[in-house]
């Protein structure tokens, strides 16, 4: 008798959280989360449309980390000048500009650091 006196009101209380939004919940939501700060020693670039990326540099520059809102990328430096790929992914940098393309996606363009803005 004395498990149903503590058990029932445990069952309840559970059984009332899983009407809850999953907003409210603290690991739950679809949402993309925007990274409010930038990562330690990248380059934050600006493009169109609101768009942002940032880039570390790896390995005296042979390879960059790309991270961009919903994931992250290495690239390695090709034979020309500021271009980084990998596959598909490329990415030109060209002094304060840049852009990165996904296989036929030119999803960010005019690119620019944000202290060039």
């Amino acid at each position: 008798m004395k498990i149903f006196r503590v058990a029932a009101p445990i069952c309840l209380l559970l059984s009332a959280c899983s009407g809850l939004p999953t907003n409210l919940l603290p690991f739950g939501g679809d949402k993309v989360v925007d990274r409010s700060r930038a990562p330690a020693d990248a380059t934050e670039y600006q493009c169109n449309a609101g768009k942002r990326f940032y880039v570390r540099t790896l390995d005296g520059g042979s390879a960059v980390w790309l991270i961009l809102p919903d994931r992250e990328i290495r690239l390695a430096k090709s034979t020309e000048g500021g271009r980084y790929a990998n596959g598909s992914n490329v990415l030109d940098v060209s002094g304060s500009e840049a852009s990165f393309r996904d296989g036929t996606n030119n999803a960010y363009t005019s690119c620019k650091t944000k202290t060039a803005n």
